[in-house]
């Protein structure tokens, strides 16, 4: 994310031939982004990394040239409280990415009546003239500057997973959920948020004192809700975990205490939250590039799972895909290459789980493994090695080896591929988000979206 700073030029301080230029380079997320606005997505006007001419109404070369205008007028010249009333432009040529386009408006006529300016436009790359014509503005009277203006990097979803969660919980009954240690800014305000959107009904378990502390800090009224008070962080775990045991609550939501502080109060057989399932953690990747939700499993509490445990894994994610609307989710068994090798332990227990959910063992979805990376998330990438498969490059579900693996294609997703992630704990009697410091708003309302499904779904009836 980037700021800048803008001020304008009012109608009187314009003088006729006054000029403002801008010179930059269009970027290939720019193009796509004009492709979708404009509704021009035939690929023979978008190739090659490039916007080529329409001859249409309406085309992403049109668009294109449009929104640079606009940028130079509305921030430059006259800049901030410029109104565009009308337009009379000729476009030829192409506009292509990662090539400098300079656009340059010159003031031609005023006219005092609604404070009107006409000014010649042109955008040029290379030399040759990509638009010329007139723009009509509504210039501003008053002095109007904006400091440290922040443009946020741009990003397209193809798919925008996170927003379908949210649509998939309008009108559903909130949820209860103990708020484990919610005592600072991000981890109160968290669930107060998901609160006010009708996902859950929170209960803020801690040291009373220090939550309203920080609740008074930051402005927050927490008077609707529930306050259990503890003495410390191990202790809200602890009595999070029994009021779940009790049937008090219906989920469970991470604070601002360690991680291992919850899972330690969540493992114990007498005390915890275990089932016969073994816990595992799934995260449900938004990846801006695949055309669907990915849940990446376990890349957070089973370090080093044996052949046992991963069936355990898989199941737990086939359930939560189905929760989430997926009928049958195809799963990728993960490992360095797409064949049974004997010396590779990861292949060899792709195999077997494979086989298990050929007998049953394994049911709900449509496993294959082992496969690499490339191979279970891109089908050109399947058909390149001949791998005849009808999980490969469709994959919902990855399954990785160990957690090791898992956190860092997790990360490499989030931080290379601009993904966006929630997280939930399953296998437990009642489903828990495991929040991060570093999680955004829309990731904390997105887990506690889907911890807010999961709970739903166990409400329902098992049907014969």
């Amino acid at each position: 994310m980037s700021t800048a700073s803008y001020s304008n030029v009012t109608f009187d301080e314009i003088e006729i031939g006054a000029t403002a230029t801008v010179t930059r380079p269009v970027t290939h997320t720019e193009v796509e982004a004009l492709t979708l606005v404009s509704g021009d997505v035939d690929p023979y006007h978008v190739k090659d990394g490039a916007l080529e001419h329409n001859e249409g109404p309406v085309s992403a070369q049109a668009v294109g040239a449009e929104a640079i205008l606009s940028g130079l007028l509305n921030r430059r010249m006259p800049g901030p409280g410029t109104r565009i009333v009308s337009q009379s432009l000729e476009f030829r040529g192409k506009i292509r990415t990662g090539e400098p386009v300079t656009a340059t408006v010159v003031a031609k006529e005023k006219n005092p009546i609604g404070s009107k300016v006409v000014f010649d436009c042109r955008v040029v790359q290379s030399g040759i003239d990509l638009v010329k014509g007139t723009v009509t503005v509504e210039a501003p009277l008053r002095r109007i500057a904006y400091d440290e203006v922040a443009t946020p990097e741009l990003i397209l979803r193809h798919n925008d997973a996170f927003t379908k969660l949210l649509k998939r919980c309008e009108g559903l009954e909130p949820v209860t959920c103990a708020v484990v240690h919610p005592c600072d800014r991000d981890s109160l305000l968290g669930p107060v948020e998901a609160a006010k959107r009708g996902l859950i009904v929170p209960i803020l378990v801690g040291p009373e004192g220090k939550i309203r502390a920080v609740a008074e800090k930051e402005g927050v009224d927490i008077s609707p809700y529930r306050i259990v008070s503890t003495e410390h962080s191990h202790a809200a775990a602890e009595k999070a975990v029994a009021m779940a045991r009790a049937g008090e609550v219906e989920s469970l939501m991470k604070g601002s205490l360690h991680t291992d502080e919850l899972m330690g109060a969540m493992v114990p057989s007498a005390t915890g939250l275990r089932t016969a399932r073994r816990i595992s953690h799934v995260f449900l990747m938004d990846v801006p590039a695949y055309p669907r939700v990915l849940l990446v499993t376990d890349a957070a509490v089973n370090i080093f799972p044996d052949l046992e445990c991963k069936a355990d894994i898989v199941q737990n994610a086939i359930d939560l895909a189905r929760t989430l609307g997926v009928e049958t989710p195809k799963v990728a068994i993960l490992a360095a290459v797409e064949t049974v090798n004997p010396k590779m332990q990861a292949t060899l227990d792709a195999a077997a789980l494979c086989k298990m959910a050929d007998r049953g063992q394994i049911t709900g979805g449509l496993l294959d493994g082992p496969l690499a990376f490339d191979n279970a998330i891109s089908e050109e990438a399947a058909k390149t090695k001949k791998i005849v498969s009808d999980v490969a490059g469709k994959a919902d579900i990855l399954l990785v080896p160990d957690l090791e693996a898992g956190n860092m294609v997790a990360k490499q997703l989030q931080y290379l591929a601009g993904a966006d992630s929630a997280g939930i704990v399953l296998g437990t009697r009642v489903p828990v988000v495991l929040t991060s410091r570093a999680d955004s708003v829309r990731t904390r309302l997105a887990s506690t979206a889907v911890m807010a499904l999961v709970a739903h779904a166990r409400r329902m009836p098992v049907k014969n």
